[in-house]
């Protein structure tokens, strides 16, 4: 069975073809300026690169042309689109409806346009990415996979905010978090690696990168996250602030005239690494820079530390029990700085890391704890396309 997946951006198309026979990636790319001057394919198989330069008008060209690529004759994994058993799509937002994927028909389709007022920047481009796929494949069954869905087993006292419940109700306004297929990824993979049933595993999950959320997981299933209503929510990010006194907001309209388009500007985009360090959101500049005695690179990565050690201690606090930590996401798998600064005051709850094995874990699963360590401390990088393809292969074999 071949599975496509799809993640579709307001601009791009990002795809993944698997042979769910063994979960090998046939062929991956990137469909990048839809309807942007200098539009491009960049097509992946075996570690050889093709670039294919078309115009490409929306995201249906972008659909076409990847399947004129994949069954290209020179580059090509595969004879016609009729090898294509299934299509996975990632979808941001799935509201409270759906706990887990579920295959895409008329009324999963007005779900996902009535979540569009939660997830306005994500779930439009998703849909259309839908749209396109299945006019171009129109008797290929589609399944959904959201973000939301893995966070949909926290409690009430986790998800629900102390604002008048009337908002909860009839606003819909309450904690979803977010990367959920990559927490549930790695709360499998964990499992894996220490010996446990998965439905027996405490964990805390720490997807680090320049959007970043920590999870808390008990018995494999999320009882709370960072992330909350908004991907804005908790951890310092990127170029997003995190949690901050709510007050702020009504502060800066009020005392300094910004209206409420540009202090979400602020928020989302100008805060975080950036804001605070006044140079970059990618934290490896932070670093750098921190290490040349950057004072305010410093303060930022200062801080960014500060925040995943909080929420750590007060998940360690919701669980009880806690088997492992696991750092996934482009920082959390790479920066062995970050999981050793982290890992720092964590041995009041009994993790402790081996720096040389810190050290060696760049990119791979790894155990990076002592011997001696209560807590396993893991390094697990994520896959949420295998995620997909794998929740798509389950629904659509049944």
């Amino acid at each position: 069975m071949k599975v496509l997946v799809i993640n579709c951006g307001s601009s791009s198309i990002k795809y993944q073809l698997f042979n769910m026979d063994n979960e090998e990636v046939l062929a991956k790319g990137l469909v990048e300026r839809i309807g942007i001057e200098g539009s491009i394919l960049i097509h992946k198989v075996n570690g050889e690169k093709y670039d294919i330069k078309e115009v490409i008008k929306d995201h249906k060209d972008g659909v076409r042309l990847v399947i004129e690529a994949l069954t290209n004759k020179e580059y090509g994994v595969i004879a016609d689109m009729s090898e294509i058993s299934a299509v996975g799509h990632r979808v941001v937002h799935g509201g409270e409806k759906y706990a887990s994927s579920v295959v895409i028909n008329d009324e999963v389709m007005k779900s996902i346009e009535d979540c569009v007022k939660l997830a306005p920047l994500h779930n439009p481009p998703n849909i259309i990415g839908i749209n396109a796929c299945k006019e171009m494949m129109p008797e290929v069954p589609m399944v959904a996979v959201f973000d939301t869905a893995f966070h949909q087993t926290m409690p009430k006292e986790a998800y629900l905010y102390p604002i008048p419940y009337e908002l909860y109700e009839n606003d819909a306004i309450r904690k979803y978090g977010f990367h959920g297929t990559s927490h549930k990824y790695v709360t499998q993979k964990a499992a894996e690696m220490i010996g446990k049933n998965v439905d027996d595993i405490n964990i805390i999950t720490c997807h680090l990168g320049n959007g970043a959320s920590l999870a808390a997981v008990k018995n494999g299933k999320s009882v709370d996250t960072s992330m909350g209503f908004t991907p804005l929510e908790g951890l310092c990010m990127g170029t997003r602030s995190g949690s901050i006194d709510p007050s702020i907001v009504t502060f800066l309209m009020k005392e300094k005239g910004y209206s409420c388009d540009e202090v979400d500007n602020i928020l989302n985009k100008k805060s975080g690494l950036l804001g605070i360090s006044g140079l970059s959101s990618d934290f490896r500049d932070i670093r750098s820079t921190a290490g040349e005695g950057v004072e305010r690179s410093i303060l930022a990565r200062d801080i960014f530390f500060n925040k995943i050690r909080q929420y750590i201690g007060s998940y360690a606090v919701t669980l009880g029990k806690v088997d492992c930590i696991a750092f996934a996401g482009g920082i959390g798998e790479n920066a062995a700085l970050v999981r050793s600064e982290v890992a720092k005051g964590l041995e009041i709850i009994g993790a402790e890391i081996d720096s040389k094995l810190n050290e060696a874990a760049a990119g791979v699963e790894a155990c990076i704890s002592t011997e001696s360590s209560k807590i396993k401390i893991l390094v697990i990088p994520t896959d949420e396309e295998l995620m997909i393809a794998r929740d798509t292969k389950e629904l659509c074999c049944k």
